[in-house]
């Protein structure tokens, strides 16, 4: 079982991303400051908490309105100098990227759903890595989002996105992924997978629950984040996984 994060910082974040952070917490919670490159981090719910442990960390999205607020937002936790924003696509990073290929840490979080290529987005990021880097890869879980959308009385919906059809033409469609076409991903971008945990398995369904207490749902989503069948039902999937 993952154990809870020791950082004060990723203590105090939601609930849904503690398995996130306790995979995590091991690379960036102590030690030599980390050169990290966070795609698609928008405006920075992630960037912003790794500065403060004393990172640097760059920031590739597509948007420059998320691209501002993550400039207030680590301008006002007094980290502005540590935080890097530049503004183009996860495919494209050789060509936004002034030096690319000496990250320590890449995340790629709930991203891969929108890219247009998601294989070439991950052998983008791969390329961006030191060797030894490792990537921090969260994506949408088909099997949790069709048990979402069953529990909330959609069932049309529920069988829509277990076939992977979009029932809601014109808008943008979302990909979901299950563990195994996660991890041939990750294998057609070169690297090599640790294991892959569940993101919010409860978090979600609590998160409207009258008087749950936080740190007992973090609890909870670590306790069931790495066992089945627990994990196959996640709201999201999450991996490490490392550049040879």
């Amino acid at each position: 079982m993952p154990t809870v994060p020791s950082s004060p910082i990723a203590a105090k974040l939601p609930a849904r991303t503690a398995a996130v952070w306790a995979a995590l917490d091991p690379l960036v919670g102590a030690g030599a400051p980390l050169r990290v490159l966070d795609v698609g981090g928008g405006s920075g719910m992630f960037a912003v908490p790794l500065a403060r442990l004393g990172h640097t960390v760059t920031v590739v999205d597509p948007s420059a309105d998320a691209l501002a607020t993550l400039h207030r937002r680590a301008d006002n936790d007094g980290v502005g100098a540590q935080v890097v924003g530049v503004q183009g696509d996860g495919d494209l990073l050789h060509e936004v990227l002034a030096d690319d290929g000496g990250y320590d840490l890449a995340l790629c979080h709930w991203v891969l759903e929108v890219v247009d290529d998601p294989a070439a987005t991950l052998r983008e990021i791969a390329g961006a890595l030191r060797p030894g880097g490792q990537v921090s890869l969260a994506a949408a879980n088909r099997a949790g989002a069709v048990l979402a959308r069953a529990v909330a009385g959609h069932p049309v919906e529920a069988l829509a996105v277990q076939q992977d059809r979009d029932t809601a033409p014109g808008r943008l469609a979302r990909r979901r992924f299950t563990p195994e076409a996660l991890l041939a991903l990750v294998d057609g971008a070169g690297l090599t997978p640790g294991a892959w945990r569940g993101v919010s398995v409860v978090a979600d369904l609590l998160e409207a629950a009258s008087g749950a207490d936080p740190d007992a749902v973090q609890n909870l989503e670590l306790a069931l984040a790495e066992i089945s069948p627990y994990r196959e039902v996640a709201a999201g999937l999450h991996l490490l996984a490392t550049r040879p």
